[in-house]
């Protein structure tokens, strides 16, 4: 398979540090700066998703005749002001696209809007922000892109609009979570920094939730979970509706039967040392004729870093599949 044009300085070819320096403050403060305009026309907006849900997500719009609308979704404990979707929606809006970063459920600034804690199976309520974004922002073309988990999202978004047709001309996935039981099993087994991380992200967000939500579990005991598996098994019988963390993965895991079914044009962005989503668990699905994927050799888990001013690759990548799309495009 033909790789992307992608060869960032050699220092940033090691995809532990391409991850890592993603997340940093330098990197922070240096999105900052390029997100001001971005920033500057956005409004928070809270979503109506259908039976009780709200989600929270942040509009921007361009005083000038725009492309399209892009709907931007983090991943797992990022949230909309995440460095990596702030990057790409800076450069999007800045190429004439109007931006809407959603928050999942409990990302965020949100834990406060719905009672029943987050879990990774809950796509109805993405897909009903997905149509309430639409139907008040009614720009077209209209796109969406996810990074990680949130790029499973957008796959399994794909799946639901053939039975339920989406208003969208395109998807995008960056680094798109695959199969969450393999992930969980490598970051406890071979990767106990990014383990590390999660556990305290994912603890934190569950004290703020209980903190916010008096009664909902015994917080002392669900903190004292050390791993993501004991975590997982103390939390999926209380919190969703399966009985074992083997039923929960299976329930947002990416096939290729399911990709095989996505009808609207998909993209997903890969890098070939990704520590999370492995060239393995792409490779297991598939080649469908509807996903075009774009490899590169090097980029980590959602850094694809081309220089040492900490740009990323994947920001222009995502605005040259959109604006192919659009009108008068060449």
């Amino acid at each position: 398979m033909p790789h992307n044009s992608f060869n960032p300085p050699r220092p940033l070819r090691n995809p532990h540090l391409q991850t890592i320096l993603a997340s940093t403050r330098p990197r922070r403060l240096l999105v900052a700066a390029r997100a001001r305009a971005l920033v500057a026309a956005s409004r928070e907006e809270v979503l109506d998703c259908g039976q009780g849900v709200r989600l929270l997500g942040v509009y921007s719009s361009g005083p000038d005749v725009r492309r399209g609308l892009a709907i931007l979704l983090h991943g797992w404990e990022g949230s909309a002001n995440s460095s990596y979707l702030l990057s790409a929606a800076a450069t999007l809006f800045e190429a004439g696209f109007d931006v809407f970063r959603l928050n999942l459920r409990d990302h965020g600034d949100s834990h406060g809007l719905n009672r029943e804690i987050f879990n990774s199976a809950r796509l109805d309520e993405v897909r009903g922000a997905l149509a309430s974004i639409l139907e008040r922002h009614r720009l077209r073309p209209a796109f969406m892109a996810g990074f990680s988990l949130g790029g499973n999202f957008v796959l399994r978004l794909g799946l639901s609009a053939a039975a339920a047709p989406l208003e969208l001309t395109a998807l995008a996935a960056v680094c798109p979570l695959i199969d969450p039981a393999a992930t969980t099993w490598r970051l406890e087994a071979d990767l106990p920094l990014y383990h590390h991380y999660f556990v305290h992200k994912w603890q934190r967000s569950l004290r703020r939730k209980l903190q916010l939500h008096p009664g909902l579990d015994d917080a002392k005991a669900l903190l004292r979970c050390r791993s993501l598996s004991a975590m997982h098994r103390y939390f999926v019988p209380r919190h969703t509706p399966y009985a074992t963390p083997e039923d929960y993965f299976a329930a947002y895991t990416v096939t290729a039967e399911m990709l095989a079914a996505v009808t609207l044009p998909c993209h997903i962005i890969a890098a070939d040392d990704d520590p999370i989503t492995t060239r393995g668990d792409l490779d297991a699905v598939g080649r469908p004729p509807s996903v075009t994927f774009h490899h590169t050799r090097h980029g980590g888990h959602c850094g694809f870093l081309r220089d040492l001013a900490l740009h990323s690759w994947v920001d222009d990548e995502l605005r040259g599949i959109f604006a192919g799309y659009c009108p008068g495009s060449t």
